[in-house]
């Protein structure tokens, strides 16, 4: 194993923020997967030196992933989401948490690293969660689990996701969370300098391509539903944003203009007396916010996959602050046997599919 740069694989990758983040921690991420055609450019114009593999990965062998130092990865989140069904590991999306064990399993990386939304914590999915962390330690890994806030982290914005890191039993450690960061970063200090250049969608919520001065800063138009007026959806110019979702229908209102109004339950107006329009974020904002890069080009016709894959994916600045902890763990570690450095197979149990099914 190469300290200096070890290997990882991302399963699960998106666009690329948690891959983004590891490799600014000093990771080589050599091999990644992604299911999703509209998020393929994206993630190869940004990740140029990654071998981006496009195949269900329920079809791809374990044999046919590169051996590696650890394997990080988030598995659909939508099916343990507090604002979808919560099916859990009953929904085929959350059935892929399956997949991230067997390719575990059968690698035998010296680290993993796991997120998913808050909603896996919810009680309905007790029974679950106690059999996928049975799994991993199964599989040979001592697990950490925690619900961390991304702005503790140097993310602008209210986040929360539960993040799992486990170390293979053969290094004798186990990992431990960064201490929060008790300085928060505000919309002001993310986005003040971009409250003048953004552009409406085109027609369709199109994208303006090259003309948008600064590159993906444009925002997508037209009504909001009832669900979305069911509470304030501004936050201040000195507050961290609201967390960032997956979709364009659902982004947050810019803080150029006034809090909502609160008429009845459930009920929220824009006032009429904002000194600024109402209007969403853009999707450079947001990617801002998720703390990618200007640099960091998103590849899209609609802008609808755009908020998408930024609103899906890890924020970098919380992916880089889990990485350093790793890097500096897999540094301080004396010595390996030959077996540790390049991965090794152990079958995986067909019995642990039948017992994650909370």
């Amino acid at each position: 194993m190469n300290l200096s740069q070890p290997n990882i694989v991302a399963l699960f990758a998106g666009c690329g923020g948690l891959d983004l983040g590891f490799r600014q921690a000093g990771f080589n991420i050599i091999w990644a997967n992604e299911y999703d055609k509209e998020i393929w450019s994206t993630y190869e114009k940004n990740h140029p030196q990654t071998f981006l593999d496009r195949r269900d990965i329920r079809k791809i062998p374990s044999a046919e992933i590169p051996n590696c130092t650890g394997i990080i990865g988030g598995p659909p989140c939508q099916s343990w989401s507090e604002g979808g069904c919560q099916r859990g590991i009953e929904d085929e999306r959350g059935r892929l948490f399956l997949e991230y064990i067997r390719i575990l399993q059968d690698k035998q990386p010296q680290f993993f690293l796991a997120e998913n939304v808050s909603g896996i914590l919810h009680k309905k999915h007790e029974a679950a969660l106690k059999n996928i962390l049975a799994a991993f330690e199964e599989a040979g890994y001592i697990v950490s689990l925690k619900l961390l806030n991304g702005k503790d982290y140097q993310v602008p914005q209210d986040r929360k996701r539960v993040i799992l890191v486990g170390y293979h039993v053969s290094l004798n450690k186990k990992f431990t969370f960064p201490e929060p960061n008790p300085n928060h970063l505000t919309l002001k200090d993310t986005i003040w300098d971009l409250k003048e250049s953004a552009l409406p969608a085109q027609e369709k919520n199109k994208t303006n391509g090259s003309q948008c001065i600064v590159p993906n800063h444009e925002y997508m138009t037209g009504g909001f539903s009832t669900i979305y007026l069911s509470r304030n959806r501004v936050r201040c110019w000195d507050e961290p944003s609201f967390t960032i979702q997956a979709g364009g229908r659902h982004a947050s209102i810019h803080p150029q203009a006034n809090k909502m109004i609160h008429v009845e339950k459930d009920h929220f107006i824009f006032d009429p007396n904002s000194p600024y329009p109402y209007r969403r974020l853009s999707i450079r904002e947001c990617a801002r916010i998720q703390t990618f890069p200007d640099s960091f080009i998103f590849d899209y016709q609609n802008l609808a996959s755009a908020y998408k894959m930024i609103g899906n994916a890890v924020p970098v600045n919380l992916a880089y602050a889990l990485a350093r902890v790793i890097f500096d763990d897999l540094r301080g570690v004396a010595s390996f046997t030959e077996k540790e450095k390049t991965g090794y197979s152990r079958g995986f149990c067909p019995q642990n599919l039948g017992r994650i099914k909370g």
